[in-house]
């Protein structure tokens, strides 16, 4: 019997990792084809740039949503169907994805791809949150994670090798396909079908905004998470935007992609096991900030420097952004199993739907300064002002036992 639920246990882990690469591979590989793909539908340089920044923020209002929507099916009918439910909505949109014809359309696929996106990595940390030891949690979401963001390497790898941007959004469908075969063997968390057996009201989004307690955990596990998304989504998705500025030419977007999640998978992996050595996910939190947030000075003091030195430095942010698998496993383990999923699964896509905020914000000190770089400094202080805040107020979860319910 403890080979089979072993077993179990890896089957579990094995999926959400191989779960989190597709939907990372299909959540960047916009940011890695965006340029090819609107200059294919007939757009001007200038419109690629302003089409491509309302594109990214379109599928992250769709994340947005699909955070609530899979959360709460997540913890009202089960995380195993949210897994099944999400991989089937966003490989459909992608496989559609590669047959657009207009920005029209590349709009609504992006929303509804978005949408799929947002139950993947939440899903399935609780799931092996709820399967694991305490004492596994933080190796095995640092895997989830490692893996997981392989995906977008993969994606730059096979855009570079086909040089066809329709035919990676068909990859990721079909990739989404096969691993919904995978996913037949998986069994649903002891926990939450206990929980189900008692009657306990379950996955009510409303009481993270009308009971103080959970409101206040539930913003900070948000706030530690923004500025993987101003690094994502600012510095890196413009990245030859930057590279101009600082005087350094043909900086490609997809390749500082690439090397980001490269590092941030190695990164991923450290914060797993340094979580385990230390035994507390704050001070892994702030080690990671530190790195991260050396390298991102180090970023905006490489005036005439190389396109080798900036791509470098970006794998060095890309090591520090490992922070992100704390406030990812810190969601599971905040709430209790009747919220757990609304809150892990929703989390992840807060953050990520706050890049809009973001890039309002980004656009609004780069037009108050008259310089992307100022600006790109200005909105990174503010983010990270806001996260170390946050930080330090959250409470410890480092094994925590997870058999408690929200009353």
């Amino acid at each position: 019997m403890p080979s089979k639920t072993n077993s179990l246990f890896q089957l579990a882990v094995i999926v959400s990792a191989l779960g989190f690469f597709v939907d990372t591979y299909d959540l960047l590989l916009f940011t890695i084809v965006r340029k090819p793909s609107l200059t294919a539908l007939g757009l001007s340089p200038d419109e690629v740039f302003s089409k491509g920044e309302f594109l990214l923020n379109v599928q992250m209002i769709g994340m947005l949503a699909g955070g609530i929507i899979f959360g709460v099916l997540g913890d009202k009918k089960g995380r195993i169907k949210v897994l099944f439910g999400s991989i089937i909505l966003y490989s459909v949109a992608n496989i559609l994805n590669g047959m657009v014809q207009s920005v029209t359309e590349y709009t609504i696929l992006r929303f509804i791809a978005g949408i799929g996106l947002a139950g993947e990595l939440g899903a399935g940390v609780t799931l092996v949150s709820e399967l694991l030891p305490k004492e596994k949690r933080s190796v095995a979401a640092g895997i989830i994670a490692g893996c997981g963001v392989l995906g977008a390497v993969a994606a730059f790898f096979i855009y570079k090798a086909s040089n066809n941007w329709r035919y990676c959004f068909y990859i990721g469908g079909g990739l989404g396909v096969l691993l919904l075969v995978l996913r037949i063997r998986l069994s649903e968390s002891g926990l939450y079908s206990n929980v189900k057996q008692t009657g306990i009201h379950r996955g009510n989004f409303l009481l993270f905004f009308t009971r103080k307690s959970l409101f206040s955990r539930y913003i900070k596990c948000v706030f530690i998470g923004i500025p993987a998304w101003y690094i994502i989504g600012v510095l890196v998705a413009f990245s030859d935007q930057f590279g101009k500025a600082f005087g350094i030419n043909n900086i490609d977007p997809g390749q500082a992609i690439m090397v980001l999640y490269l590092s941030i998978a190695l990164g991923d992996l450290s914060v797993g096991w340094l979580s385990e050595k230390l035994k507390s996910r704050k001070k892994t939190l702030f080690i990671f900030y530190g790195i991260t947030i050396l390298f991102i000075i180090l970023y905006f003091l490489q005036s005439g420097g190389s396109a080798f030195m900036f791509y470098a430095i970006c794998a060095g942010i890309g090591y520090g952004t490992g922070f992100n698998v704390v406030y990812i496993t810190m969601g599971a383990e905040q709430f209790g199993t009747n919220l757990r999923a609304s809150a892990a699964i929703s989390v992840p896509n807060m953050v990520r739907g706050a890049l809009p905020l973001i890039s309002l914000l980004f656009k609004f000190t780069r037009g108050t300064f008259n310089s992307i770089i100022t600006g790109g400094i200005a909105t990174g202080i503010v983010l990270f002002a806001i996260a170390i805040t946050a930080g330090l107020l959250i409470p410890e979860t480092y094994g925590k036992e997870l058999d408690f319910v929200e009353e």
